[in-house]
């Protein structure tokens, strides 16, 4: 029995029902007679458009603060809920005053006692470009504002180039793309921080390892990794998938050219000017348990020090990572990269001793590409805006005089709700991969496409009796489930079993 081709470009509201309820707002789902959107509204196009807009509106959110509350009140950047650290690091980190990072030491009255920029290379670097991209003797009477707009300039290009990337790793899915260009803790998180930067540099990395280029995939994770420590982590997921597919030089490629990248951006800071290179180590490794974690509620409802916590959070995460590791080698079907790789990171953020609002940024491409499905993402988006709400009303309450905001037991509900929606969507992940039938990405036959050289691969090793070999690439099948009538996403007709077995 032949099927049209599966490979045909997934139309979210065919297969999608809170896609196809929230089309209505725009003419509803898709018809069959449409054309595949090229040209001006390609969707890559579309996604960076909507990815301009939702930034637009997140900076927009945060215009309170921009007109006198980072700098005028004690609770106003908290109680409107635009906090950014962007304007206070201007000054209080020494960009102001021309300090070089890492290189020349910040005044003792300006940074409370820290000697050198907390953040890693490439991330320092984006600070200082902003800082000579922001005007000197300008008329603002605070000249922070101007350097947070810059930054936001900058941002708002980090934010493209992820929506972008995340549309073009799953070539034949590209309005995924769509759930990290709408979502709404991006709006509200972005010029928090600089994660985004990290966060650009590690879906690139994933893009060109889906279009099987290992070693520039390795490039631009190192380079992500000296914007921030999190994308290291995913060169775990790919060396647990090398190792089932037997893909060795692919991982060896993307793990020297990560080196190399690191090594490169890094050297250079690190030889002359070790102790501010290492400050952000030393911070990291010295800084106390923090808003956002599992951590502060154990601390706050028993009272105690929890000064073993850097211990007991990295036995967590590699005890996690060996249950992954586990998962990933007796799964019925090799896990797909972004799967694994939204897994690990997930673990490590709900482990750590501090899970800040913008951590989330993290996330996002990374869930896009392992559970493209809105119902479960929106979810979780949901548990990340409560909490977004409710730390900056708990703050409002630390730093106000009336007590006016949350308490401590509100906010660790806060807290809860976001650890719990990230856990959900994990759990989601993990069905996926147990029953990789339910996995939306592969309910056309696909293997992995993102997975790069690791799409389409036998497996050589595995912890089950029975390696499984991956479908042909044309077929749509039942992933080894019986008795089951399912869909064609191709046609929307129901596929009896015994013609999923005659196609497979």
């Amino acid at each position: 029995m032949a099927h049209p081709n599966p490979r045909a470009d997934v139309r979210p509201t065919e297969q999608d029902d809170v896609a196809a309820a929230g089309s209505e707002l725009i003419g509803g789902p898709v018809g069959r007679r449409a054309g595949r959107g090229g040209g001006r509204w390609a969707p890559v196009r579309v996604i960076a458009l909507i990815a301009i807009g939702v930034f637009a509106l997140g900076m927009a959110q945060k215009a309170p603060c921009y007109g006198s509350g980072w700098f005028e009140s004690a609770t106003d950047q908290y109680t409107h809920a635009c906090y950014s650290d962007i304007p206070h690091l201007y000054q209080g980190r020494g960009f102001a005053d021309g300090v070089t990072p890492y290189f020349e030491s910040i005044p003792a009255e300006l940074s409370s006692g820290l000697k050198y920029l907390e953040y890693p290379v490439l991330t320092g670097l984006f600070m200082q470009v902003a800082a000579w991209l922001t005007p000197e003797g300008t008329s603002d009477p605070h000249p922070a504002q101007t350097y947070w707009l810059v930054n936001a300039a900058l941002l708002m290009i980090c934010a493209v180039v992820i929506a972008v990337c995340v549309t073009r790793t799953h070539r034949h899915r590209p309005w995924d793309g769509l759930l990290v260009a709408m979502a709404p803790a991006l709006a509200l998180t972005a010029t928090i921080n600089w994660d985004l930067l990290a966060v650009a540099l590690t879906c690139a990395a994933l893009l060109m390892w889906s279009r099987s280029r290992p070693l520039l995939g390795g490039v631009l994770l190192g380079l992500a990794t000296a914007a921030k420590l999190y994308p290291i982590l995913i060169l775990g997921p790919i060396f647990v998938l090398c190792w089932r597919a037997g893909r060795w030089r692919a991982f060896w490629l993307a793990v020297g050219g990560a080196a190399g990248a690191w090594l490169a951006v890094n050297l250079p800071v690190l030889i002359p000017a070790r102790e501010g290179w290492a400050t952000f180590y030393t911070f990291s490794e010295e800084r106390p348990v923090d808003f956002g974690s599992v951590w502060l509620i154990i601390q706050q409802r028993t009272n105690a020090e929890l000064d073993g916590v850097n211990i007991y959070a990295t036995a967590l995460v590699v005890l996690g990572c060996a249950a992954i590791t586990a998962l990933a080698l007796s799964a019925p079907r090799r896990p797909r990269l972004p799967q694994l790789a939204f897994l690990v990171v997930a673990l490590f953020i709900i482990t750590n001793k501090v899970y800040s609002p913008q951590y989330v940024l993290w996330l996002i491409p990374l869930a896009a590409l392992a559970r493209p499905r809105w119902r479960d993402f929106l979810i979780w988006q949901g548990g990340e805006v409560l909490y977004f709400l409710g730390v900056w009303m708990y703050l409002a309450r630390l730093n106000g005089e009336n007590q006016q905001g949350l308490a401590a037991g509100g906010y660790q509900l806060a807290i809860l709700a976001h650890l719990l929606g990230t856990a959900y969507l994990c759990a989601v992940v993990v069905r996926d991969i147990l029953r990789p039938e339910r996995d939306p990405v592969r309910q056309d036959g696909s293997d992995d496409p993102g997975g790069g050289v690791l799409d389409g691969a036998k497996d050589v090793f595995t912890l089950r009796s029975a390696p499984t070999q991956p479908p042909a690439p044309t077929a749509f099948v039942d992933w080894g489930v019986s008795g089951r009538t399912l869909p064609t996403p191709a046609t929307g007709r129901p596929l009896p079993p015994d013609d999923v077995s005659r196609e497979t």
